[in-house]
């Protein structure tokens, strides 16, 4: 096996290579009813947004070599399920890659063997999967100062959300921090479906369904933001992860993302493809610039987005992680792999419960630190602690916990050290059926699958997913055990044996 400091010798080389190369080169929801385009005009011009001509696919011979440059987040598992093809096959054709390899080197320059499918859609790349999360590029965004400075609607806008009254900004914001979608992203959408950020009338009928996903748990401009969220996270890791790998349009006619594609662009891909029919989705992916795509909106209210840097590095490693409970304490496995946050992808949490404790019984054990750090979010139900200390929850590795009691919970500000409490299992905060903690982890803004090429291990137990969300196991050496929403005795572990 290939030691963590050979590997970090084999991406230095990658790097060396990527360089060289550079320098060579230069360079389970109802299908609602489509609702009208009404992105509002720029004030002035601005460039095309795809000023060079896109490539055609032809129809490639089977096992056919490819040439590919790395994306930020991809490993050899999204690659193999993009292209048709197998892991192995990817390493046969090249060879530099460790056979442990995490994420791969963003530039790193590939041959992939194709395998061809039909119905493939554009290779237009609308967005820079840094631009999605709400991570390191988002640090110095203001969202109430950008709305103040524009005539938009949306800068005078309240509404109860989140159990308070909050303006325009504040929801997006909370919906950024809940999901982690950069708020940029969110108020590039409101902007192109409603005029939001420059249209000083608004659309009417904000209660109701202003984004058009008609479904009466999601009334209001606020659910809707919600939803949206909640599709483009689904379409992002879905895409990262292989379980999203085709579009369905309400006509039945369906369309596979190009296999370049970013997950950035395939997300927001994905979320149109829920509200528009077939004509309304290609005019907003399209990348000839014109006022109706949604790449030019974006690029009229931010600028160009792809002067970002990747925010996944290669070689992407988790720190030291203990079991978030205290030691010699028995807890229940009680929860695999699932969502971090709303429903669906991505499967970034897990869920521990105290033994003995059922339904929302009070809890007076502790959850702990699983990694020292400072908290920068409390609040019903939720602590975050951020690990690099720098008190900005969108860099670095950072550690979610649900479902925190208020009492004694963790305030803002404090500094802990590995395994010191931070709070008491609950039923406070999302939806819960019982008291329990969910815990998941972020880097850079981007929810870390907890089955994946960077997997979840505390204090040596590696999750799995399983056949659905929830389900899944955990693995220490020889042991496995098995989640178990009743506590069974099989699901126990106990912290430090």
């Amino acid at each position: 096996m290939r030691t963590m400091k050979a590997k970090l010798i084999s991406f230095q080389r990658l790097g060396f290579l990527i360089l060289v190369v550079g320098m060579a080169l230069s360079a389970c929801q109802p299908q609602p009813a489509p609702p009208p385009l009404t992105p509002t005009p720029s004030p002035s011009p601005t460039p095309a947004v795809s000023p060079t001509p896109l490539p055609e696919r032809p129809a490639y011979n089977p096992g056919e070599l490819v040439d590919y440059m790395a994306q930020t987040g991809d490993t050899l598992t999204n690659l193999a399920v993009r292209f048709n093809t197998s892991i192995a096959e990817i390493q046969e054709a090249n060879p530099i890659i460790p056979s442990d390899a995490t994420t791969l080197p963003p530039g790193l320059p590939l041959q992939i063997p194709i395998y061809y499918e039909p119905f493939w859609g554009t290779p237009f790349k609308m967005l820079p999967n840094s631009q999605f999360v709400n991570g390191p590029a988002q640090s110095d965004f203001n969202t109430q100062a950008f709305l103040s400075s524009h005539l938009g609607w949306l800068n005078s806008y309240e509404q109860y959300a989140g159990n308070k009254q909050r303006s325009g900004a504040e929801i997006v914001d909370y919906i950024a921090s809940n999901f982690s979608i950069s708020p940029r992203l969110l108020l590039a959408i409101l902007e192109y479906q409603l005029g939001a950020v420059r249209d000083p009338v608004s659309p009417g009928a904000l209660d109701l369904y202003p984004l058009g996903y008609e479904d009466r748990e999601h009334k209001g401009l606020y659910l809707q933001l919600v939803w949206a969220a909640n599709a483009l996270n689904h379409g992002y890791y879905g895409w990262l992860t292989g379980r999203l790998d085709t579009l369905e349009f309400s006509d039945g006619t369906i369309e596979n993302p190009d296999p370049w594609q970013n997950a950035a662009s395939v997300a927001l891909q994905y979320y149109f493809s829920l509200l528009f029919s077939p004509g309304q989705f290609h005019t907003a992916i399209a990348g000839e610039g014109g006022e109706q795509s949604f790449a030019q909106t974006y690029q009229d209210l931010f600028g160009d987005p792809w002067q970002t840097p990747s925010h996944i590095p290669g070689s992407l490693e988790q720190p030291e992680m203990r079991l978030p409970f205290e030691e010699g304490k028995t807890w229940a496995y009680t929860g695999g792999p699932h969502t971090g946050w709303g429903t669906g992808d991505p499967w970034a949490a897990i869920d521990f419960a105290p033994a003995g404790v059922s339904g929302c019984e009070k809890s007076n054990t502790w959850a702990v630190a699983v990694a020292s750090g400072v908290v920068t979010r409390s609040e019903t139900g939720i602590v975050e602690l951020d690990l690099d200390g720098d008190g900005d929850p969108r860099t670095g590795w950072v550690i979610f916990y649900l479902h925190i009691a208020s009492q004694d919970r963790a305030r803002v500000g404090e500094r802990l050290n590995v395994g010191d409490p931070l709070g008491h299992p609950s039923c406070e905060g999302g939806t819960s059926t019982g008291t329990h903690i969910h815990v998941a982890r972020k880097y850079n803004g981007e929810w870390m699958p907890a089955d994946g090429a960077v997997p979840l291990n505390l204090s040596g137990w590696v999750a799995h997913n399983g056949a659905q969300p929830y389900k899944g196991t955990l693995t220490r050496f020889t042991k496995t055990i098995t989640s178990s929403e009743k506590s069974s005795p099989e699901s126990q572990l106990t912290a430090g044996e």
